[in-house]
């Protein structure tokens, strides 16, 4: 293990060393704990350092000059260093979870029963940053060399405790390629159901991690497995089965298509982490289960778009996402389907097109949804050999004319003057318009004073 740590030099894993060291240097217990420790046995580079001490809250804060309580009623202090924030547990043992979230009261503890009471073994290993030694008191290096996710102790009081738990086991299995233990995996069947009584706002946490990390598509395929799909996205669940005309989809049904673009945006492929094309990916098709039809010329599915909008809002209104999100993921489901146009689209049109607001997002879901179904890219080639062709004028054209020019020529101020301005833009858009007197020409031969 030292090796492993050598290998990491990193300035954030500096400071965490230093916070440690200041704590052992007072006199205090402190540890690398949880997913850094999983990592770090597993040869990967952490992403964040969590720290577990004897020290109590108020005597963390006395030792570090920036420090934010947010959690200090359950023993949690964060320290602020070098730009970081690293997350300092005091050792606790948890009373009963009345809430299904948080411990009716905590009791200050030692490093054995500070483990004890967390989630999976394989994020119950503790660290000395010092020397490389890990501390093992419930099997999570040999879950990890085995690639099991396995609760500590008793799944039913663990997922008791807090359901999310059963959501994250499904993560961390899809992240990290490990399966779930089969008791684990029973105990997770038989309450899924339970996952309802879980906050919109961690569930949507949690979701959002699963499709835009590693593993995306099994962590789908885990959700659906353990029943835990049926009660949190039914819309989804009901895509399996929903057949497609095997010339545009050779790879089978909706559900089939939809995985095929997760597994596409996961990181190892590509490295595309945005949490907007994620959910677009997972939810643009999501109309097909209700709109399918079928007569002598095949199967068809007129309106989905249409009808995935309505899903889409009641699913992000449902898990409580933002508007601004909620919005940029219904345009993506929106415009989806007119990319099989743009190769006819006159020229004003095919501008409006590309100068869209987030249109880097529209073209990477119209790419990977070609990528899980028929595979022709002409329309996305199209796309990009217009982007790297037209100019940022010739997308936003300067106004030859405003609207003081208008009211000089003797028009009133109101509605028509906008519909002539937006006009104006198409016509420049357009190539037919060049100059500022070709524009008052054209003004004044179609619009009445």
């Amino acid at each position: 293990m030292p090796g492993a740590l050598k290998s990491v030099t990193d300035e954030k894993l500096s400071t965490a060393k230093k916070i440690v060291e200041k704590l052992k240097s007072a006199g205090f217990e402190a540890y690398f704990v949880g997913g850094c420790v999983r990592d770090f046995v597993r040869g990967v580079k952490p992403v964040d350092y969590d720290i577990a001490t004897s020290a109590l809250p108020k005597q963390v804060t006395k030792l570090f000059s920036k420090t934010v309580e947010y959690g200090a009623k359950f023993g949690v202090i964060a320290v602020i260093q070098d730009g970081n924030t690293f997350e300092v547990a005091t050792y606790r043992r948890d009373d009963i979870y009345e809430d299904g979230r948080r411990p009716k009261q905590i009791y200050y503890s030692d490093a054995r029963e500070d483990v004890l009471r967390r989630d999976f073994t394989v994020n119950g290993l503790l660290m000395d940053p010092e020397t490389g030694e890990v501390i093992d008191y419930v099997g999570g290096r040999a879950d990890i060399e085995k690639k099991i996710i396995r609760t500590i102790g008793d799944p039913l009081i663990r997922f008791s405790e807090d359901y999310l738990r059963m959501l994250r086991a499904v993560r961390f299995a899809a992240n990290l390629n490990f399966t779930i233990e089969n008791k684990t995996f029973s105990i997770i069947r038989e309450n899924s159901h339970k996952i309802k009584i879980i906050s919109a706002e961690r569930i949507q946490d949690e979701l959002t991690k699963i499709i835009t990390r590693q593993g995306a598509r099994r962590g789908m395929e885990l959700m659906k497995e353990t029943g835990l799909l049926s009660h949190l996205l039914p819309e989804i669940e009901k895509l399996e089965k929903v057949e497609q005309p095997p010339r545009f989809h050779p790879e089978g049904d909706v559900w089939q298509h939809t995985l095929i673009m997760l597994e596409l945006l996961s990181p190892e492929k590509n490295g595309n982490f945005n949490p907007a094309l994620a959910w677009a990916a997972l939810l643009h098709d999501a109309g097909k289960a209700d709109t399918k039809t079928e007569d002598a010329k095949g199967v068809h599915f007129y309106g989905h778009v249409k009808r995935g909008e309505k899903l889409a809002d009641n699913i992000m209104k449902r898990l409580r996402f933002s508007r601004v999100q909620l919005e940029i993921i219904k345009e993506l489901i929106h415009y989806h389907m007119v990319f099989m146009n743009v190769q006819k689209m006159r020229p004003g049109r095919l501008k409006r097109f590309l100068r869209m607001p987030n249109f880097d997002l529209h073209l990477e879901l119209h790419r990977l949804d070609c990528l899980a179904s028929h595979g022709m890219l002409d329309n996305y080639e199209f796309c990009v050999q217009q982007l790297k062709k037209l100019a940022i004028e010739d997308l936003h054209p300067q106004r030859l004319i405003t609207g003081d020019d208008l009211i000089a020529l003797g028009y009133e101020p109101g509605k028509m003057m906008g519909r002539i301005l937006k006009k104006l833009e198409n016509e420049q858009l357009e190539g037919k318009i060049k100059t500022k007197d070709e524009a008052l020409t054209f003004v004044e031969e179609n619009w009445r004073k």
